[in-house]
């Protein structure tokens, strides 16, 4: 492959910066507020693990590079970069940046925070994240075989940074966006430990700062000055609101206190399609919806029990019924399409439902489980009406098909997540949002030794074809070993795919520059205050 150079990013080329179309007149107060859904867990980009945290991540601090709306990556804390046979990457940082506090940004902070992200003492949900890039000895040191300074990334001084690849890795630059690669301030670590994210010692690298956080009321983040492309920021403050309840954060947006929902409850979205049009906001997600099993605890250690379950599922009904607002059933749990590869799914899936059913009857048959003596489990979900209303279809589903008793339990996202890690559950609701647009990004959660994979599953043959996927020299093999992975999960089903996500949104119609990307993010630092 040819060595490869990107461009240094002029004014206003890039894409993550708010663009006013000239003209436009914007209102003297410029501020946002916007439903984030949940509790953020931590501040902390090496300790979290889902959009309720990356999406304030993502508005103060910034990575090297971004993924523009077009899929090309664009510079960002990096001005440039270059490769030698897409394994060693030399990526050079833009001078004069700084943290919000003044402090200069150095390539020595982005070694320092990668060697915390894989260090096992750490114990972050993505340690596993940079051995999937193949970064060297990024494995090695998650799994606690080498020590954090034997990882392939090296300050050659204080401007430029070299990483180093144990082969090419097709995704690289695109999996280098992901929040949990942004650099932090070692000096903050160092001096307030565990502290260090809250707003009193709060130091970042992007378009805001966090300055006032008050636990289960909201998080805020005002301008920073300091940001290298504070020129293109309009938006001076954000609150990020943590309301769960779908039904409040629509009566709070109707109310004026709100101007982008987390989302559309699903009883409402019709009527307010009729009422609303113009602020309803729907766009495409790659995120699968997904009850994943516990594979270590009996029953579910026996693949026949989870098959079983799987196909006695009527997905059609949960996603055009249910749920109703563009969602595809899924019976594959990284995404029908993506990244240029096509997966289908599983045999089963096109049977008739009858079929199925039957099918599903006799393997749990097989597995023990008769009418004397019928399947019972608990299936756990974070509080949220929508989680609910499936929970409940598919619980009664199964009942009607099987015979089988389940019993809903609810937490609160924070401790569901603990919950889920420490392996204290039966079946669990989750979700999963693509990190980049390649299947590995769902696939590799499923990898024996996987920091994400809770459900404990594991086999070889499956790990194999991910290991041969990421040798593959284009989409089109990678699709292959990528099919090979997805067929064996549709025989083992260590999590049932239920839905192919879509976005909603209420967005206020004086919002300028709202944009909902295929990762879900949409960034503070884009968007405009409309004079209304």
């Amino acid at each position: 492959m040819a060595l490869f150079a990107a461009g240094i990013a002029t004014a206003g080329s890039g894409a993550y910066a708010a663009t006013v179309p000239q003209g436009t007149e914007l209102a003297q107060k410029q501020e946002l507020v916007r439903n984030n859904g949940s509790e953020p867990a931590s501040l902390d980009p090496h300790k979290v693990e889902s959009d309720v945290e990356f999406n304030i991540i993502s508005d103060v601090f910034e990575g090297l590079v971004a993924v523009k709306r077009d899929g090309s990556v664009e510079p960002r804390l990096a001005e440039k970069w270059e490769n030698q046979n897409n394994t060693v990457w030399t990526f050079h940082l833009r001078k004069g940046i700084t943290w919000s506090d003044g402090e200069p940004i150095t390539a020595e902070d982005i070694v320092w925070s990668w060697q915390r992200l894989v260090d096992p003492k750490t114990v972050s949900p993505y340690a596993s994240y940079p051995g999937n890039m193949n970064i060297e000895n990024a494995a090695e040191i998650a799994n606690g075989k080498k020590p954090p300074s034997a990882l392939g990334v090296k300050a050659l001084d204080d401007n430029t940074v070299q990483v180093t690849l144990t082969q090419p890795t097709a995704a690289f630059l695109s999996m280098l966006a992901h929040p949990s690669l942004v650099p932090i301030d070692k000096t903050a670590v160092q001096r307030f430990g565990d502290k260090w994210a809250r707003p009193e010692h709060f130091v970042g690298s992007g378009a805001y700062k966090v300055i006032d956080w008050v636990v289960n009321e909201k998080v805020v983040g005002e301008r920073n000055k300091r940001y290298w492309d504070d020129a293109h920021t309009v938006i001076n403050k954000v609150t990020w609101l943590p309301i769960s309840s779908e039904t409040a954060d629509v009566n709070r947006y109707k109310a004026g206190e709100i101007d982008i929902t987390n989302t559309i409850p699903i009883n409402q979205f019709a009527q307010l399609k009729k009422t609303l049009p113009d602020e309803v906001s729907v766009s495409p997600l790659l995120a699968t919806y997904y009850y994943e099993f516990n594979t270590t605890r009996p029953p579910f250690n026996d693949a026949r029990v989870r098959r079983a379950l799987n196909m006695a599922l009527d997905k059609d009904i949960i996603a055009d019924k249910v749920l109703a607002q563009g969602q595809r059933p899924a019976w594959v749990l990284s995404q029908p399409e993506i990244g240029g590869a096509k997966i289908a799914p599983p045999d089963y899936a096109s049977w008739p439902r009858e079929k199925r059913i039957a099918e599903a009857k006799k393997l749990l048959e097989a597995a023990g489980f008769t009418a004397q003596h019928p399947l019972q489990f608990n299936l756990l979900y974070n509080t949220m009406e929508s989680h609910h209303r499936i929970a409940i279809a598919a619980s009664s589903m199964w009942q009607k098909n099987l015979g089988v008793t389940v019993k809903l339990q609810n937490q609160e996202w924070k401790t569901m997540l603990d919950t889920k890690h420490t392996g204290n559950f039966d079946v669990v609701r989750y979700s999963w949002n693509a990190d980049y647009d390649d299947a590995s990004t769902f696939l590799n959660n499923f990898r024996t030794g996987d920091s994400q994979n809770t459900s404990r599953f594991s086999n070889k043959a499956y790990d194999d074809a991910l290991a041969s996927a990421a040798k593959a020299a284009d989409a089109a093999e990678r699709g292959k070993y990528y099919q090979q992975a997805e067929t064996i999960l549709g025989q083992e089903v260590p999590a049932i795919p239920l839905y192919h996500y879509v976005r909603t949104h209420l967005v206020k119609p004086w919002v300028g520059g709202f944009y909902s990307n295929n990762l879900g993010y949409f960034y503070t630092k884009d968007m405009y205050i409309l004079k209304h």
